[in-house]
């Protein structure tokens, strides 16, 4: 089914029969208590559902209701379907695995990244595969990447012409971004300009990435084409960005859970509308779930002191009035899609019901469908047809990384031994080693802070899909790497010659096809080991996803070598192999 508009003409004409009594609607919902979006206010009536249709909400009734399902509604509340306006699907989940479980506490619709589908895929192939998703009983919607967020060697191959204008050409399609090279906009990149103005031309919006962005680089922004921004970290930020007028969407995710803390600070400065404010959790590592997705930022939103129209529409109606798709979703009202929760209360947001698409996905709190699996297959496997040697494990590089929390790194002088088999103990630093996929180039160094006592994590998942090392003992590098292969990509942990644990990730070497809660399981056995051993910080997972990205200061490991991101300069290359 095709989602900007999915209705044929013999549908709309039996829509109308609807309502004319001529056939009954499938299902009725009725004496429901309803959020009407248009009015910004709660409505008692009913809801006439035709397949996937609301046909009608109002205070009337059908005259037809032969073989309608019927369900009385008197005592709850209906809000409409959340939607996830900025999703990573690939934070060792996959996008169905994480829709599918955030379906079950109301989040049916799902905006999300692109990235990997273009870097695991062969570039023809990554737009005709999402189109997958169009079958589903949830909604997807995606972006359009116009940068892959740090310095690879055949970016001018994978971010062509004509591919970004073939995605902003689709229908499926909102968006460009998230902009993490707006610095090279700045510097007078035309191109990376012209496919900002494509996509405004698509009517598509523009979605900047501005962390600690000064008030003039948000106006320059927002002159070349930015439309929105979900960076803010304080109340202040978010505040800038409204005055410049961009759309925000305020954030709390595992790195950045800050939602409390800016509405405070908003309303302290006496904001006087929330309609042009979006909620996300900004692709969140899997654990950070276990409370809920927009379920869980609604009640957040609430407990700030948000009104609750307001607070259930910074998930629902502000977000599809801004990508422009409220003619179908996002609002409970005659034409739009059946996409709508149940709740017990109005305090809280969890529903005890989910349809979606005309289609209970939750009833009374019980699961009553699966969602459709995507032809993984498609995506070409990680396949290491190569061997990591002892030569490959020279670790001479003068300087090193050195952590400053989960995603902010800088460089450092090595002043320790590197050619040695095992690293002391005592310290906290490690080999780290960034290898190509396919065996071509790699680049070694030391980074400290990450571990102290671990003999190798290895992983498949990283910001490119190349491999990362990082330990003390070389052997248990090549054991990890070895693990790695058999599994077809993963993160592997070793120590004196033992696998401690391993996360499978199957799927292009990036992604689980586990079910999300068993990868809530496998990643908080992940960050228990790595804190035994040593790891200070609070998200292991961002830490490996985020080495090689250049969008955060202040050194990086890519795959043109150790990168300063402030200079833009490369400091040591790779070394082919």
């Amino acid at each position: 089914m095709e989602q900007r508009f999915p209705w044929k003409i013999e549908h709309l004409r039996e829509h109308t029969a609807v309502l004319d009594g001529n056939l009954a609607p499938t299902k009725l919902l009725t004496n429901a208590t309803y959020l009407n979006s248009s009015l910004k206010s709660w409505i008692k009536g009913h809801i006439w559902i035709y397949c996937d249709r609301i046909v009608y909400a109002g205070t009337k009734l059908p005259e037809n209701t032969t073989n309608t399902e019927i369900t009385d509604l008197t005592d709850k509340w209906v809000v409409p379907g959340y939607i996830e306006p900025h999703v990573h699907p690939f934070q060792l989940y996959n996008p169905q695995s994480f829709a599918e479980y955030a379906s079950q506490s109301g989040t049916t619709t799902f905006i999300s990244d692109n990235l990997m589908m273009l870097l695991l895929n062969n570039k023809k192939k990554a737009l005709p595969f999402i189109q997958q998703f169009k079958k589903s009983s949830l909604s997807f919607y995606w972006w359009a990447r116009l940068d892959a967020q740090t310095e690879i060697i055949n970016e001018e191959e994978l971010f062509t012409n004509g591919e970004i204008r073939q995605w902003l050409a689709d229908p499926s399609v909102l968006l460009a971004g998230e902009l993490t090279s707006w610095p090279k906009l700045v510097d007078g990149d035309d191109m990376l300009l012209s496919w900002m103005q494509e996509a405004r031309i698509h009517y598509k919006r523009v979605e900047g990435h501005l962390p600690g962005a000064s008030e003039k680089t948000i106006a320059r922004m927002t002159l070349l084409g930015v439309t929105g921004d979900h960076e803010s970290m304080t109340g202040e930020e978010a505040w800038m960005r409204l005055e410049q007028g961009l759309a925000v969407t305020l954030r709390h995710s595992s790195i950045r859970p800050d939602l409390s803390k800016i509405i405070t600070e908003l309303k302290e400065k006496g904001l006087q509308s929330f309609d042009s404010l979006m909620m996300t959790t900004d692709g969140s590592t899997p654990s950070f779930y276990r409370d809920g997705v927009m379920d869980r930022l609604i009640k957040i939103a609430l407990d700030a002191g948000v009104d609750p129209v307001d607070a259930y529409h910074m998930a629902s109606y502000s977000i599809a009035k801004y990508y422009r798709m409220e003619f179908m979703q996002g609002m409970i009202a005659t034409g739009r899609q059946a996409t709508l929760n149940v709740l017990h209360s109005i305090e809280d947001p969890t529903p005890e019901s989910v349809l979606s698409k005309g289609q209970w996905l939750k009833k009374e709190g019980e699961r009553t469908l699966f969602i459709e699996q995507p032809d993984w297959s498609l995506i070409p496997p990680l396949k290491l047809d190569w061997e990591l040697t002892d030569d490959d494990l020279q670790f001479s590089m003068p300087f090193g990384i050195e952590m400053v929390n989960n995603v902010i790194t800088k460089p450092y002088s090595i002043n320790i031994d590197t050619s040695v088999d095992e690293l002391n103990r005592d310290s906290d630093e490690s080999f780290l080693m960034l290898i190509d996929r396919f065996g071509k180039w790699k680049i070694c160094t030391v980074i400290k802070g990450f571990v102290q006592n671990l003999g190798a994590l290895g992983s498949s998942f990283s910001n490119t899909g190349d491999l990362i090392f990082i330990g003390k003992s070389k052997k248990d590098i090549q054991t990890a790497f070895s693990r790695i292969r058999n599994l077809q990509g993963g993160i592997v942990l070793v120590d004196q010659g033992e696998v401690l644990h391993e996360i499978p990730l199957t799927i292009g070497g990036m992604m689980s096809r586990e079910p999300m809660e068993m990868i809530m399981d496998a990643e908080e056995t992940l960050r228990e080991i790595v804190r035994e051993r040593g790891y200070k910080h609070e998200d292991p997972v961002y830490t490996l996803l985020f080495l090689s990205s250049t969008h955060l200061p202040y050194v990086r490991i890519t795959q043109k070598g150790l990168y300063d991101v402030k200079k833009k300069t490369v400091l040591f290359p790779t070394i082919m192999r």
